[in-house]
């Protein structure tokens, strides 16, 4: 197999690595990993250069269905509306407010608003991310931080909203949360450990030069985070790994006091607080895993903090739906469920009987976007599917009555029932059912066509069909576009997860495997025309199954792909390692350590056939260092057997979620979609 020189020649030869001849690429900040990784993006560029016109085209296409100047909804609280607005040529939406009107409409005064943040005059044309915006209870200030590295280390910033001076607290590696006391002057904020996780609270009044500690957390498996209570009567911190978690609260009138712990941590135990109203009277709420991996929903009077003696049952665990949250106001509880894999909102207003939210589409997703004030008797949901732009509905709690206040606009010659979205099902080898949710143009429903394969899979997170302005590039040229839901992610409930994580892993892998071979068999799609896609731990995905099943498929995109996982778990210095022993086992353990070999993309790469691949990584990134995806390619080039392409391309000043303004992210989007249509031969 051929090499460029201009790539690989000197830099992978030049010093003996030992069992790991590519470990070289984590020496950071060196002169040859930077020269390495230009010219693997020099070589990428390279490659690609004839499509420079078909991403031009793509982009313009994309930002051509985009809405460039756009209002967003605004948000009523207090005496004023809170919204945003995008600006044609800007990167980033800037933040206002205005006075709120008093017909309670949602009507902006524009000759009478005030600009909060403006990210495109702060982002000075490099990465930008805003962390915390939080305005203050009595709205005199604006809480926010910045990180402007993509390291997802942030910077605390106070701005006074009358006179618009903004002072910056001297405080160092913050991980972004910034929650506010009710006095309106006294801010609590998290510290990051060596590992990048959140450890230490601070409590941080306004005008002092420095801040108390508050709560410290030792163990290294366990993240801390602050947040106000839906009453926005009570402060909270969760302290939580991937299978336990422990809450501690304070009335948040009385924000120099100590914080009391509602239940201390047993292993295996999870649970989340909240506090609001029940039959009238302020009590607290608990989603607890102590009766079933589903959940179950507790609350308690509040007559100060309670124990867990006091939690009373009021939702019981159900083997068939998973509780995954809930959301409270005063007008009603609402209970956000997950059944036979779809996401479900069940109302309980008051003394009124219960109702589950009514939906259009088969395959879709739906969240509590807003929960408005707490005293409002309205909520807003977020909902959209595959062919259908985002909506935002209102619904009135004791009726059940929705109203769509603002769908995501589509400009162009656009039809959602120009394309259909179906449910399918495949069926995994060791029997289990595996939904994949499609979507293709209407005329093309049953045909073999190009298809666009997505898959996740871990840390119990839902992958829920969601629409995209650029989608529709894929689709108007003929291909279809899927999502495996496969065991890891959280879709069909805990259990599903479960059966998807450590000794389980393999699970992940087969369920996509499945889902790509229903789909071939079922005439859909062919190999040959197959392209498949996934991020993060679905880019551990991407890794897995192209060492496993390679011939399936054509062309593979994996970004900031997390592929070095044997040597990345035996490292505990490496941000976040220890709070992953959960997700996918501590390999200092025999067993564990033979369990992750026997999957990880790096290790099993071997000499064979690989589909033509493009790995996208963030110098910056915290979460999934850049090297694991540097050396993944260095090792593919030196083992695999074929000519199909295999890129690298380094985003220099970005993070794990790639460059941070709208356009740089479409350009981005217009490179993927480029590359699939170059292999795939559909230019």
């Amino acid at each position: 197999m051929s090499l460029d020189s201009t790539v690989h020649s000197a830099p992978i030869a030049r010093r003996d690595a030992g069992a790991d001849p590519y470990a070289w690429l984590q020496e950071r900040d060196s002169d040859a990993v930077l020269d390495y990784l230009k010219a693997e993006n020099s070589y990428q560029q390279a490659r690609l250069a004839d499509q420079a016109e078909l991403r031009e085209t793509l982009f313009e296409e994309i930002k051509g269905r985009i809405l460039e100047t756009d209002l967003s909804l605004p948000s009523p609280w207090g005496p004023f509306l809170y919204y945003t607005r995008t600006t044609a040529g800007d990167e980033y939406a800037r933040h206002y407010r205005c006075p709120r009107p008093a017909d309670d409409s949602l009507t902006v005064d524009e000759s009478a608003e005030a600009l909060l943040l403006d990210p495109n005059v702060l982002a000075e044309g490099g990465f930008f991310s805003l962390g915390a915006f939080s305005v203050s209870p009595d709205h005199r200030r604006l809480a926010y931080s910045l990180d402007t590295t993509g390291e997802e280390v942030y910077r605390l910033y106070v701005k006074e909203l009358d006179s618009g001076v903004v002072s910056e607290l001297p405080f160092d590696d913050c991980d972004g949360s910034m929650t506010w006391a009710n006095d309106s002057q006294t801010l609590f904020f998290a510290e990051l450990d060596d590992t990048h996780r959140p450890h230490r609270l601070y409590r941080h009044r306004l005008g002092d030069s420095g801040a108390d500690e508050v709560l410290h957390e030792t163990d290294g498996r366990f993240f801390l985070h602050c947040y106000r209570s839906s009453s926005e009567r009570q402060l909270v911190v969760l302290l939580n790994s991937k299978t336990t978690s422990e809450a501690w609260a304070l009335d948040a009138d009385t924000p120099t006091q100590a914080f009391t712990c509602l239940a201390p941590r047993v292993e295996d135990h999870e649970y989340y607080v909240d506090h609001g109203q029940y039959q009238g009277q302020w009590s607290w709420f608990i989603r607890s895993n102590q009766d079933g991996i589903n959940f179950a929903l507790f609350h308690a009077p509040d007559h100060g903090i309670p124990g867990r003696d006091d939690w009373q049952l009021l939702v019981p665990h159900n083997d068939q739906v998973m509780l995954e949250g809930l959301t409270l106001n005063a007008s009603a509880l609402c209970l956000s469920l997950r059944e036979g894999g779809l996401p479900i909102i069940e109302v309980r207003p008051g003394d009124l009987p219960s109702y589950r939210v009514q939906l259009p589409d088969a395959a879709y997703s739906l969240h509590v976007q807003d929960s408005l004030e707490f005293t409002s008797q309205t909520l807003r949901l977020r909902y959209e599917a595959l062919n259908r732009p985002a909506q935002i509905r209102q619904l009135t709690l004791a009726s059940g009555e929705q109203s769509v206040l603002k769908q995501t606009p589509v400009l162009g010659d656009f039809d959602p029932d120009a394309y259909v979205s179906q449910r399918l099902w495949a069926t995994a080898a060791d029997g289990t059912r595996v939904p994949i949710s499609l979507v293709v143009k209407r005329e093309l429903q049953g045909q073999a066509t190009p298809l666009y394969l997505y898959g996740y899979g871990a840390y119990g997170e839902s992958l829920d069909p969601w629409f995209s302005h650029a989608r529709l590039s894929l689709l108007e040229r003929g291909m279809a576009f899927a999502i495996a839901h496969v065991r890891g992610g959280g879709e069909l409930g805990e259990a599903w997860y479960r059966a998807g994580k450590q000794a389980h892993k393999q699970n992940t892998f087969d369920d996509f495997i499945a889902c790509a071979e229903h789909l071939i068999a079922e005439g859909l799609t062919t190999s040959k025309q197959l392209a498949i896609s996934g991020g993060s731990a679905g880019g551990l995905l991407i890794g897995a199954v192209l060492n496993q099943r390679p011939e399936l498929f054509q062309a593979a995109i994996a970004e900031v792909p997390f592929v070095d996982v044997l040597n990345t778990m035996l490292d505990p210095d490496l941000p976040l390692t220890v709070t992953e022993y959960d997700e996918w086992g501590n390999p200092e353990e025999p067993e564990v350590y033979a369990r992750i070999k026997a999957y990880a993309p790096y290790e099993n790469v071997c000499a064979q056939a690989y589909p033509a691949t493009l790995v996208i990584a963030g110098y910056n990134d915290s979460r999934v260092q850049y090297w694991e995806a540097a050396k993944w390619v260095a090792k593919l080039r030196a083992t695999k057997t074929d000519e199909h392409l295999l890129l690298l391309k380094t985003e220099l000043g970005a993070g794990h979620g790639g460059m941070s303004g709208r356009y740089q992210g479409l350009r981005d989007v217009a490179l993927e979609y480029a590359f699939v249509f170059k292999v795939l031969g559909l230019i």
